[in-house]
């Protein structure tokens, strides 16, 4: 049982120290695990370590170090892929010794201020998951995901052109000829993937048929492209949204307007995101694979850490599509 309750405070070293007659310094060699200590001296300290509820202080053990190898992530709090990309980046760092400090980027909390929490915890490098702004400029390493290459930073993301590609290929398979994007609003990514649709397109004979629709990154946009295709009382027989947010926001507003998927609209979305894969949405989606992304961001820092590379590279990844439910051919 912990003694804070009874005394205020958080314990300290030197409370364990006394507790059981040793000094602090003793204490201290015996909890790190370094050489000196019997194992039966280090079984007494554990043991009133957990007595008096005592926790090393992890951020006065970081700044007594040299390095703290901590690796410090940006993402937005409002996506689902950026919460699968940080469970498959806390796993590749502890592969390479690293421990990961994150910031999040809300509606109210910008880039800027997410990246100077991350100085502020001295983190050596900085993985930002699909920043919308400039790159921040620092001397320590940066490491982008999902942005197109820069002259300051390492990249590493998916050929979203492809992605979108391959979409629209298994559309046009099924039997489809008037697809429609909806369109993920302002940045490299949403940029990207505009581009592939169109040349998708034209490279399948359907230059006529290109019709983008202005949407956004979440479930909001996807129902307001929804209502703008309902407005238009001519409904393409399939769509193409920029990930699976605006996807799910667009199935949710057909199906209150009894427009079925994939009966009478066939949708694909771009992520491959846990929603995509609950059964009642069930989303044909492009996968861009975060494990293998998470992997080579980690290495890119690491590189730079370890072995003082300089020069900036582009790490990109072929994509592919997950066929499920919501697509179908056309009636």
């Amino acid at each position: 049982m912990s003694d804070r309750g009874t005394t205020g405070r958080r314990p300290r070293l030197e409370d364990v120290a006394a507790a059981i007659g040793m000094s602090p310094s003793s204490v201290s060699l015996a909890l790190s695990e370094r050489p000196g200590p019997s194992e039966e001296t280090r079984r007494r300290v554990r043991e009133a370590a957990d007595r008096l509820g005592y926790r090393p202080d992890r951020t006065a053990s970081l700044l007594a170090r040299r390095r703290t190898r901590l690796l410090g992530v940006m993402l937005d709090i409002r996506s689902p892929f950026h919460a699968e990309l940080v469970e498959d980046l806390h796993h590749a760092s502890a592969g390479r010794g690293y421990e990961l400090v994150l910031s999040t980027v809300t509606a109210e909390r910008d880039e800027r201020r997410a990246v100077e929490t991350l100085l502020d915890f001295r983190c050596e490098a900085l993985i930002l998951l699909g920043p919308a702004g400039a790159i921040p400029h620092h001397q320590l390493p940066v490491v982008v995901i999902g942005k197109q290459s820069g002259s300051d930073f390492d990249v590493v993301r998916a050929a979203d052109d492809l992605g979108v590609a391959q979409a629209v290929a298994h559309l046009v398979e099924l039997g489809h000829r008037d697809i429609t994007f909806i369109d993920g609003g302002k940045g490299p990514i949403a940029a990207l993937r505009r581009r592939g649709y169109r040349t998708a397109m034209r490279d399948q004979g359907l230059a006529d048929n290109l019709h983008i629709i202005p949407g956004g990154h979440d479930e909001r946009a996807g129902a307001r492209a929804a209502q703008a295709l309902l407005d238009s009382g001519d409904l393409p027989t399939a769509v193409v949204a920029s990930n699976d947010m605006c996807a799910v926001g667009l199935q949710d507003a057909f199906t209150r307007a009894g427009v079925q998927v994939p009966e009478d609209v066939s949708l694909v979305g771009y992520d491959n995101s846990t929603l995509a894969r609950l059964a009642h949405i069930d989303l044909t989606s492009v996968d861009q694979d975060t494990t293998q992304l998470a992997k080579h961001a980690v290495e890119a820092a690491a590189d730079r850490l370890e072995n003082g590379r300089t020069t900036t590279e582009e790490f990109v990844l072929t994509p592919h599509l997950v066929v499920r439910g919501s697509t179908a051919r056309p009636r």
